[in-house]
Formats: structure tokens, sequence, C-alpha cells
């Protein structure tokens, strides 16, 4: 008896689908929506109480997608346009899913309208996907539906998300450029030993005399090279690779890693100043939307990328909880720079907080923008030396024997 073979189907592909139908008392309406099936259409069409007459094929969706902080910043903006129009919420949706591109939005706006048809809230609908939408944003969303003030507060959360993407794209930037120059210079120096002086090497050996010494040193280096290149790339890619693993696993390497990244010089600034922009723009955004300054710290810790910074922020938190005033639980954590304690206990003693933080939100994204303007021209130059040291070091050591027999001669 043969052995029966068992086959992982491949799930049916997403298309979008033109829809017509009859909605409540009798409406006519027209939309389009993504699903796979002509059935899983009229489902969707059913749970938004639309009776579907006619469903037809229009595109499929190839490839993979991922929703991106970008792809909700933009989906929160047409929502708050969308509302303050005093649209409903579920035919916001609908327009806001009809006029998206990527398949993995559309699924996930579709799903928020389910939700929402069968008698969940916006923010609630949200909550069920943390990763999409954080805690900032579903806490803001559940704000404004409680103050009528939904529009202001989707306006509002996209406007966070624009600020705080734009600085991650900033530092992003300053990490990337010097890391850049390095896997360069590394590449160029090895494709050198590699390929270029083994022809130079069998050209000396019909010399019969001694190589000077700095040409036995590239020679001596380019056979290293030439043994070991893969042992050492392997190496290197597995170290990395377990390191990222272990910060995964544990969270005391991954607070090293990040106290080791925010010791760096000039980088180490720039981390710093992000991880302070961060937090009191987090901070901001929450205050002014009427969420209690506690739950606010809360999420301005879970909102930061930085192990350092997010013990800090709840050592903040767990101050205030006592009944310290804020700038004086920050500047008892020595991570926060005095200019920034110093804004925040003037706003505290005005009573306009969100406008201090605010202000040191911005003053901080500034010096990011200085920081990272003056690591590229300070790169610029170390780029030319460096390569020039690496590539005109193993070109004159090469040329060296040569000049010597001209000069024999």
């Amino acid at each position: 008896m043969a052995n029966a073979k068992a086959y992982r189907t491949k799930p049916t592909p997403l298309h979008r689908w033109k829809w017509e139908g009859k909605g409540p008392q009798d409406r006519a309406m027209r939309g389009e929506l993504i699903g796979r099936t002509k059935p899983d259409i009229i489902e969707q069409l059913a749970k938004q109480r639309i009776v579907a007459t006619k469903v037809q094929k229009r595109s499929s969706f190839s490839g993979r997608s991922k929703v991106t902080n970008v792809d909700i910043m933009i989906f929160a903006r047409q929502m708050a346009t969308m509302v303050r129009a005093g649209i409903p919420i579920l035919q916001a949706l609908q327009a806001v899913s009809e006029s998206l591109k990527k398949p993995a939005m559309v699924a996930l706006t579709q799903k928020i309208m389910e939700d929402v048809s069968s008698g969940d809230s916006l923010s609630s609908a949200m909550a069920k996907h943390p990763k999409q939408f954080d805690r900032l944003f579903v806490s803001l969303v559940d704000a404004g539906e409680q103050a009528g003030a939904l529009d202001q507060m989707l306006e509002r959360v996209a406007s966070y998300k624009e600020k705080v993407e734009s600085l991650k794209n900033r530092v992003k930037k300053a990490l990337w450029y010097p890391t850049a120059v390095m896997i360069i210079g590394v590449a160029v120096t090895m494709l050198l030993l590699i390929k270029v002086v083994p022809e130079f090497e069998s050209m000396f050996q019909g010399f019969g005399a001694e190589l000077p010494a700095l040409t036995q040193f590239t020679v001596n280096l380019s056979d290293m090279a030439q043994k070991y290149w893969l042992q050492a790339t392997g190496t290197l890619f597995g170290s990395i690779m377990l390191l990222k693993a272990a910060a995964r696993r544990s969270p005391r390497v991954a607070y090293r890693l990040d106290s080791m990244m925010l010791h760096l010089p000039i980088l180490g600034d720039i981390l710093h100043k992000s991880a302070v922009s961060r937090f009191t723009r987090t901070l901001a955004t929450t205050f002014t939307s009427g969420v209690p300054l506690i739950e606010g710290l809360e999420t301005a810790a879970g909102a930061s990328d930085n192990r350092v910074y997010i013990r800090a922020i709840n050592e903040v938190r767990q101050d205030v909880t006592t009944g310290q005033q804020l700038h004086f639980a920050m500047r008892m954590t020595n991570r926060f720079p005095a200019l920034a304690v110093q804004m925040v206990n003037i706003g505290e003693e005005a009573g306009s907080l969100d406008a201090m933080l605010n202000r040191v939100a911005d003053y901080y994204e500034e010096e990011v923008d200085n920081k990272v303007d003056a690591l590229t021209s300070l790169m610029e130059p170390i780029i030319i030396v460096v390569l020039g040291a690496l590539v005109g070091g193993v070109v004159v050591s090469m040329y060296l024997p040569i000049f010597e027999i001209g000069t024999a001669l």
C-alpha cells in the first residue's frame, strides 16, 4: 500500500473585489473590498448589514506586505479627515479601506470594520491589534471617543507618529553612515588582498630577491586573507547573530548593549538626545489628550526603544506615584539633561507642562538634526582618508619592489 503524501495547500491570494448591494432601508450601496474569495466578500458585507447583489473580481495582489508606522500614520490622518467631515466611523473605515493599496493594511482595516460593526468601539477594535496600534494610539482614540473629539485625537496621534518616525530615520542615518564606511573599507581591502596582491606575488617570485618589509607584510596579510576570509566572515556574522539572540532572550544583555551604544563618541550623544526627545514628545501628547500623568509615563516607557531610558522612565513613574514632582523624579535618575529638567520644572510651576514638554522635544529634535549633519560632514573626509590609506598602502607596497629594481638598473 502506497504511503499517502500530505501536501500543504497554498492560501488563496488576496484580490480586490468590486461589489454592489443594499444596505439598511434598501439603500443602494457600492464599493470595493479586499478578500480571498467571493463568499468571503459576501460574509464581510453581511456583517455590515449589507446584502450583496453583485460581486466582481477586479485585480489580485502579489507578494507579501507588512504594515509599517508610516502606513498607520497615513491611516490616522485619513480617518481624522473623514471623522472631521461628519462621516460615520463604519463608512469612514470603508472609504479608507478602498483608498489603500497595501493588502496587509486593507486586511487590517477590514478586521477593524468587522469588530466595529459587531458593536466594538474603534479603540477596542484597534486594541486587538497591538503590533500595529500601540498603547498610545489606543489610549488617545479612547480619550477622543469619550470626549467627542475623535478627529482631533486622530490628527494628534498622526502628527506624533510623523515626528517620531522622522526622528527614527535621522538616528538610523547616523548609525548606518559609519557602518557603511567600515563595510566599504573592509570590502575594498579584502578585494585587493584576495584578488590583486596574488597577481603581484607571482611576479615577485621571479625576481629572486628579498622583498621590502612593507611588501612582505602585505603579501603575508594576503596569504592569511585567502586562507581564512571565509572563516572570518562566518565568525563575524555568527557573532552578530548570537549577540542579537542573547539580547532578545536576556534583558541584562540588552540593557548592556544599549548602555554601550549610549557611550559611543558622537553616536552616543545622538542616541541620548533622541531618547529625551521621544520621551518628552510622547508624554506631551498623552498629557495634552487628558491622559493621567502616571499612565502617560507608562506609555512613554513603552514607546522608548532604549532599555536604559525605559528603566529610567519607569523609575520616574514610581517616584511620581509616591507624590514627587516630575522634574525632581527626572533629576534623580541622572539620565535627563539639566536643561530638560529645568524646562519641565518651569512647565510644572506655570501650569503649562504639555507646552513645555513639546518645547523640550522640539529642541532636542533640532539638536539631533545638527548632530547628524555634523557627523555626515565629519565622515566624508574620514572616508577619503581611510580608503586612501588602505588602497594607497596596498598599491605602494606592491610597487616598492618594482621601484627598487628600476633604481638598481
